[in-house]
């Protein structure tokens, strides 16, 4: 199952994708009489998007043939949503990226750190950068979509609680992080400095996550490319941790590492492409004072 979430007459709505094009979950609880939660953060929130998934795989090709889509052509996406409980990250994840900085090996645990909703932006939204900031790059990272509530979940049952996968960008004010490297978390807040989506991805439509490559792009120029086999900390693991340190909620959103980050300015266009995701692509502008 594929989501995502667009506007329609000014209003934002869940839809699904089929292999003609979009058809909002409205439509379907109208054309197949459900209570499907229109929104995506609610089907997570609900605990739905499983159930959903199952119940579509269920649609016969005549039932699906039938229903009116939405154009590709003619969507505009929204964020998936606006306002998780979490968003989390996790640094320094990808063996070159580590071994051209000379980093800690990873025998120690992994960085972290988190961003407020007010960070958040969607495709296509504009990344802003602040007029007190010099030099801020982005980074394309896989990211991770919680379902289920947990804590202190085992790494082998981790990927359970794992509602699907996404494209995210993460925002770094560079020259704060290089006053000191405590500054870490302060030079990652900013408004704007986080975009995720325009697709939330469902494990069962991926053949094989250790396979996807991630790619940092500028101005539609591959910069970084790598592949979630390369990474120090593998995804199991990764929930497994955030789940020690706190409860994880449904939506909340775990960004994994990036091959690598590029500098932004205004005018630049930054994106992040996964194999088989849509790109998400965001334009870069100035602070207006």
């Amino acid at each position: 199952m594929r989501l995502a979430t667009i506007k329609l007459n000014g209003i934002e709505q869940a839809a699904v994708f089929l292999k003609t094009g979009l058809i909002t979950i409205s439509q379907l609880n109208a054309e197949f009489n459900k209570e499907w939660n229109t929104s995506i953060y609610g089907l997570l929130l609900d605990e739905q998007w499983e159930l959903l998934n199952q119940w579509l795989t269920g649609l016969t090709h005549g039932q699906l043939e039938r229903l009116k889509v939405i154009s590709l052509k003619n969507v505009q996406y929204a964020p998936l949503y606006r306002h998780p409980s979490k968003i989390c990250g996790i640094g320094m994840n990808y063996w070159k990226k580590a071994e051209d900085l000379a980093a800690v090996p990873p025998d120690q645990e992994p960085i972290v750190f988190f961003k407020p909703d007010t960070s958040l932006i969607g495709h296509q939204d504009t990344i802003i950068i602040p007029n007190d900031v010099e030099h801020v790059t982005a980074e394309a990272e896989l990211g991770i979509v919680i379902g289920k509530h947990c804590k202190n979940v085992d790494e082998r049952e981790a990927m359970d609680a794992v509602a699907g996968l996404v494209p995210t960008l993460d925002m770094t004010a560079q020259d704060i992080h290089a006053k000191n490297p405590r500054f870490l978390g302060r030079s990652k807040v900013m408004n704007t400095f986080f975009s995720f989506g325009s697709q939330l991805v469902t494990l069962n439509e991926i053949e094989n996550v250790e396979e996807l490559h991630i790619e940092t792009k500028l101005n539609g120029e591959v910069i970084h490319r790598n592949t979630v086999s390369e990474m120090i900390y593998k995804l199991p693991f990764i929930v497994a941790y955030f789940s020690k340190m706190m409860t994880l909620k449904p939506g909340d959103i775990i960004m994994t590492g990036t091959p690598g980050s590029v500098h932004i300015r205004a005018g630049d266009v930054a994106s992040c492409y996964i194999d088989g995701m849509e790109e998400l692509i965001n334009p870069v502008g100035q602070e207006v004072s």
